[in-house]
């Protein structure tokens, strides 16, 4: 199966600006699936049931307080003049953000999975497949601000890739230890 650790966005307030800005924006691009918002911790690529198990117990001895995490800034991949995707950036929160992720990531050592790049805090909201310069939209809004997540759960995902697009499914949800 194909399989990806995530932090989901649910705050609906948050939502519905991410949402707004996208319908808002006119380029020729396909936009990220309002449900399917998220930071990705680690892509895992595919693994069968056996590593999958063994992931799942590596992320349950993760422990983590909740924190605020502000969505600020629009910027795109691999540069601003002919991205490939359009991403909402992180101000407050993201050092913790990161620090989570290079923790999940150095556990993951210890079953197979390389470190890998890293980590760039950032929400994919759009995917472009013809280069074109945009500069101009990610220049008005590189200061934006999308509003606050209270991040609290982390999530083993399955993908499953379709004409349509992917289709996401929960295998683990760990919750933030609250004192």
């Amino acid at each position: 199966m194909r399989a990806f650790i995530s932090i989901e966005i649910s705050n609906e307030d948050v939502l519905k600006r991410i949402q707004t800005f996208q319908e808002k924006l006119k380029i020729s691009a396909k936009p990220t699936r309002i449900d399917q918002i998220h930071f990705t911790i680690k892509f895992l690529g595919e693994i069968d049931e056996e590593k999958c198990e063994k992931v799942k117990n590596v992320l349950k001895t993760i422990a983590f307080s909740s924190f605020n995490l502000s969505l600020k800034g629009v910027g795109g991949f691999p540069n601003s003049n002919n991205p490939r995707v359009i991403w909402i950036g992180v101000a407050e929160g993201g050092q913790k953000l990161n620090d989570l992720s290079n923790e999940i990531g150095q556990k993951l050592t210890t079953l197979g999975f390389e470190k890998g790049k890293k980590f760039k805090s950032h929400l994919t909201i759009f995917r472009i497949k013809k280069t074109n310069d945009i500069s101009y939209v990610i220049k008005e809004h590189e200061r934006m601000e999308f509003g606050t997540q209270i991040i609290s759960k982390i999530k083993l995902k399955k993908s499953v890739l379709s004409p349509k697009g992917p289709e996401y499914s929960d295998l683990l949800e760990v919750n933030a230890n609250e004192k």
